[in-house]
């Protein structure tokens, strides 16, 4: 289970409950190779239904990416990571998918400017508002993630899908980007895309400002309304429930899932 937020400078948890029934007879927690901390639970017995309750009362701090600092060498496109720093982000640069007709990077180099010098916070700001604004939200429960070629030809996809597009985009400018699964708070008519369920975006890492937080599928850059739960290398290595049981096929009667955030008085 990979249920519990991650705790940082931006967000700190006040109160946690996890209700799980049947109890399980033994349950341990661990942190995965990305500090995610994931939850094990092991059952005996049989068993109508598994239903898991996570509450968890939190303190988030919003922040605005456009703020951020970033080291004077970073400021414009292309710039170079630190080379002590390269060892740990060069697994966060390769690409995942084979772009043989390398669509993914002529989509990506449309918001390198040609004519000068491109600002940094110009470009991810850019990529992050044109998916937005020019490719539509489609919700779709089956496990899996379309791929970024699949995603551009369609021009349509889940927030999964967009946060992998720009994954794969900003990878091929040479940039580190990581996948981030979390929650979404949905305030009164503002308008997000992606409340009552899992929510997926992309942190990106900028010399000077760190690991800044950008969710293509609304529009959103820095951490307003974003509860990070996993961050993670790979979209596969973020599963916020998985396991398995012993039964007949016909048992299985599906799943339901819901999330609530709401914001305290």
């Amino acid at each position: 289970m990979m249920l519990r937020p991650r705790e940082g400078h931006d967000q700190r948890i006040i109160e946690a409950r996890l209700d799980i029934q049947p109890a399980p007879v033994e349950i341990r927690w661990l942190h995965d190779v990305f500090g995610n901390s994931v939850g094990v639970a092991r059952f005996e017995g049989r068993a109508r239904e598994l239903r898991v309750s996570s509450t968890v009362r939190l303190d988030h701090t919003p922040t605005n990416a456009l703020d951020y600092p970033m080291e004077r060498d970073a400021e414009t496109y292309p710039f170079s990571y630190d080379v002590d720093d390269m060892a740990d982000l060069a697994r966060s640069i390769k690409r995942q998918y084979q772009d043989a007709d390398r669509e993914v990077d002529r989509w990506a180099r449309q918001f390198v400017r040609r004519d000068g010098p491109t600002r940094t916070r110009d470009l991810l700001t850019g990529m992050t508002n044109a998916i937005r604004e020019r490719f539509t939200y489609i919700g779709r429960p089956e496990r899996g993630v379309q791929t970024p070629m699949q995603t551009l030809a369609k021009n349509s996809g889940t927030c999964r899908d967009f946060a992998v597009l720009m994954i794969e985009a900003v990878r091929s400018l040479g940039i580190a980007a990581r996948f981030v699964s979390g929650y979404l708070y949905v305030p009164e008519r503002g308008g997000r895309i992606g409340g009552g369920s899992t929510h997926a975006w992309l942190r990106v890492y900028l010399p000077g400002a760190g690991w800044v937080e950008l969710d293509p599928t609304n529009g959103i850059i820095g951490n307003r309304d974003l509860i990070r739960v996993a961050v993670v290398r790979d979209h596969r290595h973020a599963l916020p429930l998985h396991g398995t049981w012993t039964g007949f096929p016909s048992d299985n009667l599906g799943m339901a899932v819901e999330v609530n955030v709401t914001a305290a008085d």
